[in-house]
């Protein structure tokens, strides 16, 4: 049975940690609390620039990025829980007016209302659930992002993990990604190549909806 956890509580609920507790040489930009993003502004929900995430997951992820540095390369998160008011805010969006420069960025190939239908973005996101993270990899020496062939958030089928539609540094990052993050349990969301889960989520079942503070 799938359940429905809605709390204004600054207390997050049992197992839930802030990323930088567990792993704090994790890099982190939360994009949804500014406007560097698909829609322009912060999005509801996100009142502090924190990655919260289940307990486990936490440690998964600084599993990885210990393995990671050891290859001169780190891990940079962009998000990790979502609350569900967020998505709603997604929803609200997608029937809104487009903005010109935010279309070229992040869509520049397809309608803004069709991304739900299209896989792109979930009315019930896995990010919901406490143990899903968005992220990308980092060169150590300098902190500039790999070549994975497209942005964060590119809604395209270049972003999809397995496109053939890259460059071949792309597809060797990309793989090396999924060899990273499945080592310490999480596994790929096939359309977007920078978005994982813990395989043994701590609440496969429950979608939150505290706020991110």
């Amino acid at each position: 049975m799938t359940s429905v956890h809605v709390s204004n509580s600054a207390d997050y609920p049992d197992g839930f940690v802030r990323l930088r507790e567990v792993a704090p040489q994790i890099l982190q930009d939360v994009c949804y609390f500014g406007a560097e993003n698909f829609v322009g502004r912060p999005v509801d929900g996100y009142e502090a620039a924190e990655c919260l995430m289940t307990h486990a997951a936490a440690e998964a992820l600084g599993a990885v990025d210990r393995d990671l540095r050891t290859r001169g390369m780190a891990l940079k998160v962009f998000d990790t829980y979502r609350p569900m008011r967020a998505v709603a805010d997604f929803l609200s969006w997608s029937s809104q007016p487009d903005d010109p420069a935010a279309k070229a960025i992040y869509y520049p190939h397809l309608d803004k209302a069709d991304l739900f239908r299209l896989g792109y973005l979930a009315e019930r996101s896995s990010h919901c659930r406490g143990s899903t993270a968005d992220l990308t990899v980092v060169r150590l020496d300098d902190q500039a992002e790999l070549d994975f062939g497209t942005c964060f958030d590119f809604f395209d089928p270049r972003s999809h993990t397995a496109s053939p539609d890259i460059g071949e540094a792309a597809k060797a990052n990309r793989s090396m990604l999924l060899k990273a993050m499945a080592a310490h349990g999480f596994e790929n969301f096939p359309q977007e190549w920078w978005h994982f889960t813990l395989r043994n989520e701590p609440y496969p079942d429950t979608y939150f909806d505290f706020v991110v503070r």
